[in-house]
């Protein structure tokens, strides 16, 4: 394009934008909420974002359900419905909006919507954004919205009975801590976390709440849903392509569209819009790109790129700011099996990291300094990779943006772990536009790598021997429907969904898996080894037991003598006491870590040694696995380990406590991951040179 017609597009542009105004106004509705439990009139003041649990907290209803042993006299909040309301007003200017909306970013899970007393949206799923029109309910004064969060035990429980069979899940459903009637297993039926109903490292808080943002919009003429800035080349040149969705309430002839990347003006067009729907694909280019690249290979550029769209002196924009790189995953056979690895900007990467997982049980205490204390953190440690585990959430906003700051490459599942799912199609309905939702939140992230769709569920109906104890005690045609579900929802829903949205990432089905709905080998795609631990083989085998991508590996330990003291009282400092073994969900728990520490330690003198020392064992452990894949680059091209963080004080696997501090493990792994180590194998007396 010459000199001359951007000149002439640019005053066309002033000229048309004019005296151009925002058509868009949004207010946050999170102040004078008030809450009670369905069946009382006692009104308490309510915090949005916020839980149930939370609420009874800051209420002074409840005591800290982390303390000792309380967690298991909380367990009737779940199995209650609770209302909130607010009201709010309206000015005569809002009123006259053509569009009037109200958008719940999050809903934990169960929820009925009333606006001035009408039921105006039910919800299942605490995964999915709900935009709703207003229009035809609101007033100018003294709106009142009311929320009704259903039990998701009781609801869970009727859909649990509804079917004629049983659908394997694993036994980090706690109900019987849960007190859930019959010992009945009703996670699966609810997209929900997982993690909330209880793991081997978390406790049984099953949550209700406005877990999320809040949003009142008003606006006329036309309004931008979505700006997808997906990068189709980089070389000397960046071509790039806004896709762009926005809504009209008329057809309009003529609209300008403006994409700026910071403070530079890189393409200007003319564009038609018509009433309803539109999708608009706009390419532009940056000049001379930066590249992006992970933590330790070289600078974090990002570009923030503003798309904005004017019409009948009317705007509307959005920015996201985005780094330039490629990232390929390679699958291809070779001379050992089939190699799993990523390039990053065409460079083989060994990636460096660890799994994550929520960092609260009740999701609305994270705040942004946790955020960037655990992701600050983990760059120290040089990891360039984390793991969003699939029992836990798709995490917010500001921790993918951090990431993208940071360097941090994620590895993303789908929220689906270690159980067989439901496959009717309302539940399978509502799967998908999770997965649409959460792609279209989350794909203008450099930082994400790779869509998984789930963790583990594949190795536990072949290897765990899910699928033969279903065939044995009920039926193959039983399996064979359970089954069917499990490949709708990973080898039909959930890639067709990547491949629409996100097509230039790769999806892979499960974690671990070979390929599609084949388990697990070392030989082929990505490994959970928990031999050590759950084995109770010995370290050592950290050494020989390598395979292509080792995505999950483990060894627990206790926190240090602060932490337990906030949970605790002296006389429960026993690892067998009754409050230590309730602050320990793995079914092997403090048995093994004791058990690891006598065959490495003379045994300590006193508990609060035993908790010092259970640190420098799992140090010791995982910092040799993580070595021995470092040494095995021709073979092994990742090494992340089970987990950086905790979601309550506990012991786990984690190298970092729930209160933010480091244990003797994230010390070790700093070390481990550093650019260039040496790695002592005592097997051979010898020392390896790691770059």
């Amino acid at each position: 394009m010459t000199f001359f017609r951007l000149f002439i597009l640019a005053v066309a542009t002033l000229l048309l934008i004019g005296c151009k105004t925002t058509t868009i106004k949004e207010t946050q509705l999170h102040t004078n909420w008030v809450f009670k439990k369905k069946d009382s009139n006692n009104w308490k003041k309510a915090n949005i974002p916020g839980t149930v649990h939370t609420d009874l907290i800051a209420n002074n209803n409840i005591k800290n359900p982390f303390y000792r042993l309380n967690e298991h006299d909380l367990q009737w909040i779940d199995k209650s419905d609770w209302e909130y309301k607010t009201t709010f007003n309206l000015t005569k200017e809002d009123l006259a909006k053509q569009h009037i909306e109200i958008e719940f970013k999050g809903l934990d899970t169960y929820a009925k919507i009333y606006l001035n007393d009408q039921l105006i949206q039910e919800t299942d799923n605490m995964f999915r954004t709900y935009t709703l029109d207003l229009k035809p309910f609101v007033k100018e004064k003294e709106n009142t919205l009311k929320v009704v969060l259903e039990s998701p035990i009781n609801r869970g429980i009727k859909k649990h009975d509804a079917i004629d069979y049983k659908i394997p899940v694993s036994n980090n459903d706690l109900a019987e801590i849960g007190k859930v009637p019959e010992q009945k297993l009703v996670s699966i039926f609810s997209r929900k976390a997982g993690y909330h109903f209880g793991w081997d490292w978390g406790p049984r808080l099953v949550t209700s709440g406005i877990w999320r943002s809040v949003t009142l919009r008003s606006w006329d003429n036309f309004k931008i849903n979505d700006v997808f800035l997906r990068q189709k080349k980089i070389d000397s040149t960046a071509r790039l392509t806004a896709q762009i969705e926005l809504t009209a309430v008329k057809a309009f002839e003529k609209s300008m569209i403006e994409i700026n990347v910071g403070d530079i003006i890189v393409k200007t067009t003319e564009q038609s819009l018509k009433s309803g729907k539109n999708t608009l694909s706009i390419p532009f280019e940056i000049k001379n790109p930066e590249l992006w690249w992970p933590n330790g290979m070289g600078n974090q550029k990002l570009y923030t790129v503003n798309v904005k769209v004017t019409a009948n002196k009317h705007t509307d924009s959005k920015s996201h700011r985005i780094g330039l790189r490629t990232i390929e995953l390679i699958t291809e056979k070779d001379s050992i099996g089939s190699n799993f690895y990523f390039k990053i900007n065409g460079k083989a990467t060994f990636m460096k990291g660890a799994n994550y997982i929520p960092q609260d049980v009740f999701l609305t205490r994270v705040e942004s300094k946790n955020y960037k204390h655990i992701l600050t953190s983990a760059k120290e440690a040089n990891m360039n990779m984390l793991r969003v585990w699939g029992g836990g959430i798709y995490e917010n906003d500001e921790f993918y943006k951090l990431c993208d700051e940071m360097g941090l490459l994620i590895w993303q599942d789908f929220m689906f772990a270690c159980a067989m799912f439901p496959g009717d199609k309302a539940f399978l309905d509502n799967v998908k536009q999770e997965a649409i939702d959460n792609v279209k939140r989350l794909r203008n992230h450099t930082s994400i790598a790779l869509w998984c769709g789930n963790n583990e569920i594949l190795s536990a109906w072949e290897n765990w021997g899910w699928k033969k104890d279903v065939e044995k005690k009920q039926s193959k045609a039983v399996a064979d429907t359970i089954w069917k579900a499990y490949t709708d929802i990973f080898h039909k829903i959930l890639p067709e969904v990547v491949n629409e949205y996100d097509s230039d990432r790769r999806y892979w089905a499960s974690s671990p898996s070979t390929e599609l709905g084949v388990p697990e080998s070392f030989d082929k795609g990505d490994a959970h080894y928990w031999g050590v631990w759950w084995g109770k083989e010995p370290f050592e085998n950290y050494n020989v037991k390598i395979p292509r991508f080792m995505s999950e590996f483990g060894f627990q330990s206790f926190p240090e003598l602060t932490t337990v003291n906030k949970y605790t009282i002296p006389e429960d400092h026993d690892i067998f006491s009754d409050v230590m073994k309730s602050h320990q969900r793995s079914t092997i728990g403090n048995g093994t870590i004791e058990e690891y520490m006598l065959r490495h330690y003379r045994k300590p003198k006193d508990f609060s040694s035993f908790l010092y020392v259970s640190q420098l064992l799992q140090a010791y452990g995982i910092t040799t696995g993580i070595e021995a894949h470092r040494k095995n680059r021709k073979r092994c091209m990742g090494s992340l380990y089970w987990q950086i963080n905790d979601c309550w004080p506990v012991a786990s696997w984690s190298s970092i406590d729930y209160y933010g501090k480091w244990k003797a493990l994230h010390y070790g792994v700093k070390k481990s991951f550093k650019k260039t180590i040496l790695s002592f194998d005592k097997r051979f007396n010898s020392c390896s040179y790691i770059n």
